[in-house]
């Protein structure tokens, strides 16, 4: 089976780093991606896809990215779901970041960013 996925777009809001129970950082992030086509209205929507990036990727870019970098991000797509205070079950797709390019011209001229599959914890 095949699960790869290749996005390119702009950071919706600055990433905000966190970190699990162990200490291993994370952080997540809403990319707004083009869509190829006009709508009726002449305008192009964009689709909003929420990423998860693990480790450096997500030190690296909660450090040097801000809202509206312009980044690429190769991963996987994963589904999960879980049960709200209401007792609604909720479903979320998420792409895991397996790696970042940032793709803006000042921010890839100062700090070239490659992270390998050896530094992500799944």
């Amino acid at each position: 089976m095949i699960n790869q996925v290749t996005l390119v777009g702009r950071l919706t809001k600055d990433p905000e780093l966190k970190r699990t129970q162990e200490g291993i950082p994370v952080t997540n992030v809403t990319l707004a991606v083009n869509r190829q086509y006009r709508n009726q209205k002449g305008e192009i929507d964009a689709d909003f896809v929420q990423c998860t990036l693990w480790k450096k990727t997500a030190e690296n870019t909660s450090q040097f990215c801000r809202k509206g970098t312009l980044i690429g991000i190769t991963g996987r797509i994963q589904t999960r779901h879980y049960d709200n205070q209401e007792k609604k079950r909720i479903y979320v797709t998420e792409v895991l970041a397996e790696s970042v390019r940032f793709l803006d011209r000042k921010k890839t001229e100062e700090i070239p960013v490659t992270v390998t599959k050896e530094e992500l914890p799944f």
